[in-house]
């Protein structure tokens, strides 16, 4: 099921997601509602999730703890934000969705990426964004960016470099994979 209102911004840490999407809100402000929201989180039980993924030692989780909880994350925003708002015709713009948890804990940390298919075929039931804009930066400069701003969501960035750039290289096969989907746009720069 894709919704032409639905969009996911895509990328790894610091490459300017939240910046882009309030950008992105400005513009189509003009055409209706807009709706931003973010995974893990965007409903309050998923907010409590993302509490539990986001903080903390990066060694706390197992690959498939972390796909386990992202998707009782995922259950709740769609039922509660989500699927809501889309029928409602509101343009739904979300900092991370599906594709994140395929890359992040499945190819970065190896999980069965037909475990996590079979997971979001059955939580999503394939609730599809119509464009991803996939946020492509360097990782040494994105852990860079993140460690400068006040966040005290950091347990990603702690993870070795190693895992950043293999973060990185999935996310261009899978948007190379998916022409149709993923737009990439070069997140290297400043944003003046």
């Amino acid at each position: 099921m894709i919704y032409k209102n639905f969009i996911t911004f895509e990328g790894g840490e610091g490459s300017g997601k939240s910046t882009q999407i309030k950008l992105l809100k400005k513009k189509l402000s003009l055409y209706g509602d807009v709706i931003l929201t973010r995974e893990p989180g965007g409903s309050k039980g998923a907010e409590d999730i993302r509490k539990l993924l986001v903080k903390g030692d990066p060694k706390k989780w197992s690959g498939l703890t972390e796909v386990l909880l992202n998707y009782a994350a995922r259950n709740d925003h769609i039922e509660n934000i989500i699927l809501h708002n889309l029928k409602k015709k509101h343009f739904v713009i979300s900092d991370r969705y599906s594709d994140s948890t395929i890359i992040y804990q499945g190819y970065g940390r190896g999980v069965n990426i037909r475990l996590i298919n079979r997971l979001d075929k059955l939580i999503t039931n394939n609730l599809k964004p119509f464009i991803t804009i996939l946020l492509d930066i360097k990782p040494e400069v994105g852990i860079k960016r993140s460690l400068t701003r006040k966040n005290t969501e950091l347990r990603y960035e702690q993870m070795p470099l190693k895992y950043h750039k293999k973060i990185n290289s999935s996310f261009l096969k899978m948007a190379k994979k998916n022409k149709n989907r993923f737009l990439i746009v070069d997140a290297n720069l400043s944003r003046n």
